[in-house]
């Protein structure tokens, strides 16, 4: 008879090779629900000692029907989908894995900056269709001397920043009132406010985290503040961008060029207008993404668990 049981709310992976290596070491039971109905995952977790999740919504009434469950863990950074409140008052903890894919997003916020840059995926387009000398996509400006702001200064935007550090930039400033001051100044920055950071700022890279206070943070007026020449990159959470102000700001010419991997809704709507407009870069909210980040991602969830039934406490415990 197995020693625990959890179960996993997923219905992303093909396989959960990592998760069973972790869990059956000390002696789990591994179920895997690829269901993520409310009503199924609530009527499964009534004897479950540990609960690994995606993108599953683990609402109050999910938290309710746990009667043994000492752990949520969840895939990834955020934890949109769980109902913080109604953990917190079971005692309940929530874990993450807040550190699985820095060089990743990191190495794709640097890969949509160049490409906006230096135009990559406009002039591709325009080469397939046989054009040459491209003289309508001018002007092309270089990266040295420039000034990079960091919405958010956490893991990743300070790898990314490590990346660019050979690129000579002019300045680099950090909105983020989170980090104290003299972190920032210690990498070689300037700790600003965001009006500051969006006013001076050549190339903006969003990297906050998604709470009621940072939810459309930057929109119609913060586009305004910013130069006409300006890049926006956001490899973090989607509804960190009044995406309709976004849209405006491109095709009115308030900004340049941005560079997106996630979106106020996903899939992107067929009927977005950022569909349309040349100088957009969209990707799939793929920046966490390699085969690396992959298994370490997996791994990590499910030692979350682990140590909270062997320990008392996850590997990763997100504070409540």
């Amino acid at each position: 008879m197995a020693n625990y049981k959890v179960l996993i709310a997923d219905s992303r992976y093909a396989a959960y090779d990592e998760e069973r290596a972790v869990l059956e070491k000390i002696g789990a039971e591994v179920i895997v629900e690829r269901s993520d109905r409310e009503d199924v995952i609530a009527s499964m977790i009534g004897d479950v000692d540990g609960l690994i999740v995606n993108l599953a919504p683990i609402t109050a009434r999910v938290i309710a029907a746990m009667r043994k469950c000492r752990c949520v863990s969840r895939y990834g950074v955020g934890y949109d989908n769980v109902d913080t409140a109604a953990l917190r008052e079971r005692g309940i903890f929530l874990a993450n894995v807040p550190d699985y894919c820095g060089e990743d997003v990191s190495d794709h916020a640097f890969a949509l900056l160049m490409d906006c840059v230096r135009k990559i995926a406009r002039k591709d387009r325009h080469v397939r269709q046989g054009e040459w000398n491209l003289t309508g996509l001018q002007p092309v400006c270089r990266v040295a001397g420039k000034t990079f702001g960091f919405v958010g200064y956490g893991f990743i935007a300070r790898i990314l920043h490590r990346k660019l550090g050979g690129f000579n930039l002019g300045r680099v400033l950090v909105a983020d009132p989170f980090v104290a001051e003299d972190v920032v100044t210690r990498a070689g920055a300037e700790r600003v406010d965001l009006e500051v950071l969006l006013r001076e700022s050549d190339f903006v890279s969003v990297h906050a985290p998604l709470l009621p206070s940072t939810r459309g943070m930057i929109g119609a007026t913060q586009f305004g503040m910013m130069k006409r020449t300006a890049i926006i990159i956001n490899t973090s959470r989607g509804p960190l961008i009044d995406q309709r102000a976004l849209t405006v700001a491109l095709k009115c010419g308030h900004i340049a060029c941005a560079g997106i991997d996630v979106f106020e809704n996903e899939p992107l709507d067929g009927a977005s207008e950022l569909r349309t407009l040349d100088n957009i870069t969209m990707t799939d909210h793929a920046g966490w993404y390699s085969e690396e980040a992959m298994v370490e991602l997996k791994t990590k969830a499910a030692q979350n668990i682990a140590t909270t039934l062997l320990e008392g406490r996850p590997r990763y415990p997100v504070v409540l």
